[in-house]
């Protein structure tokens, strides 16, 4: 007893000297008998934790509907209110444009809550988030405010969706961004290699026919950065030609009948170059072979009357 008398002379002695702003942090609660911090308090119940996480949400004080969010899930984690309180942590960040930090606290829902009733809305903000993710890679000044914090990788967020639901609505979409992603970025090899997947996993989707486009259309950005080799143009020319085959219709195929255009003037461009080198080389033979290959392969050619003029040329130096 008298022990018990020491300890409550020392914390009133505490209480009366401790500066006058302690006072507001601890808080005895006859219910609970002890002293608690409101700061680390929660809610009675987890639907009046939420309840109260949500009023800082409305107010857009997002630093403090994340605290008290995250308090419920850490205090409540089998409520059914957990899921609810990790997606809208997510949906704070989105609030923000922390837009891949968002990205990942809605993949967290779909990890620890997969019966979520919320699934499906979140696999479409997924895609929506990538889609904003690609269209704001180019633009400096929305990367420098959205991104700031952020590192981010737009493929994982399109490859996210598909894993989530491979068969759902937004699966074919998101494997044809990647392409186009890579597209952008130059990679027409790996962007040609996810184009052939929107064909062989989603055939009867729309985005099959724009794929089968892109990947003639890889081949053709892949053969301008390769002097002399035909390989890589041809299965560019072949490829559009097999599009124009297959969708006449199409709105793309009167801008691949110009792409076929473009390639066929790149084939005969190739071949003037190697006539050239061997002219150079002063095989003379062999340069009006192919100079000759140019006049009959590719009539009308900007390249067919420079052939006919070296052939003239080489000619004269046979002589």
């Amino acid at each position: 007893m008298k022990k018990a008398s020491y300890i409550i002379l020392y914390i009133l002695i505490i209480l009366i000297f401790a500066p006058t702003n302690c006072h507001s942090f601890w808080i005895w609660t006859p219910e609970s008998n002890k002293w608690v911090n409101p700061k680390y308090s929660v809610k009675e119940t987890p639907a009046e934790q939420l309840d109260f996480s949500l009023g800082f949400y409305e107010e857009k004080s997002y630093e403090e509907a994340i605290k008290e969010l995250k308090k419920l899930i850490k205090h409540y984690p089998r409520a059914r209110e957990a899921p609810e309180a990790q997606y809208y942590i997510a949906k704070c960040y989105e609030d923000q444009d922390k837009l891949f930090t968002a990205f990942k606290d809605y993949q967290t829902v779909i990890d620890k809550y997969p019966f979520s009733e919320r699934s499906a809305e979140i696999i479409k903000k997924q895609f929506d988030l990538g889609i904003k993710l690609l269209e704001g890679d180019g633009g400096k000044g929305f990367l420098k405010k959205t991104f700031a914090d952020d590192s981010y990788d737009i493929v994982e967020v399109f490859r996210t969706v598909i894993k989530n639901a491979p068969y759902g609505e937004y699966a074919a979409q998101a494997q044809y961004k990647i392409g186009q992603y890579l597209s952008e970025k130059k990679l027409y090899q790996e962007a040609r290699d996810e184009f052939e997947k929107v064909i062989n996993d989603y055939p009867d989707s729309e985005w099959a026919k724009a794929s089968k486009y892109q990947i003639a259309m890889s081949d053709a950005l892949r053969s301008t950065e390769a002097q002399y080799d035909q390989k890589v143009t041809e299965a560019a020319v072949e490829g559009l030609k097999d599009f124009m085959s297959d969708y006449p219709e199409a709105a793309l195929s009167d801008k691949a009948k110009e792409e076929i255009k473009g390639l066929r003037e790149k084939e005969a461009e190739n071949a003037f170059l190697v006539a050239e080198f061997y002219e150079k080389q002063k095989n003379y033979k062999a340069a009006k072979i192919y100079y000759q290959g140019i006049i009959d392969d590719y009539k009308g050619s900007t390249w067919s009357s420079k052939a006919l003029e070296r052939i003239r040329e080489v000619s004269k130096k046979q002589l």
